[in-house]
């Protein structure tokens, strides 16, 4: 998924609210904000769930852009995308601005 120009690719917006409206995936995403990358098995060691829901979780961070994947061999670094953290958060506060109101 590409971010063309700073913007958000069409209903990635949706997605990366819904992403971060779950209180699990917003405390991963965190996680692996907090590093330049995460390993897998460092999340599975840190939070007290099923390697099933973790990967469930990361699925979702994935799909929504928030996160990129890399393989290095049998093991997985997790990267957060703070470009489209930027622009998620631009557009935010873009939808969430008062309107300037007209007077005719």
């Amino acid at each position: 998924m590409t971010v063309p120009t700073g913007l958000l690719t069409r209903g990635q917006f949706e997605r990366i609210a819904k992403a971060l409206a779950d209180p699990r995936r917003f405390a991963l995403l965190q996680a692996i904000a907090g590093d330049e990358q995460y390993a897998c098995s460092q999340l599975c060691r840190d939070f007290p769930v099923t390697k099933a829901t973790i990967s469930h979780h990361i699925k979702e961070l994935v799909r929504a852009g928030l996160v990129m994947a890399e393989r290095k061999g049998q093991f997985i670094d997790y990267k957060v995308r703070r470009e489209v953290l930027a622009a998620y958060s631009a557009e935010l506060l873009t939808r969430l601005s008062p309107k300037e109101l007209v007077t005719e």
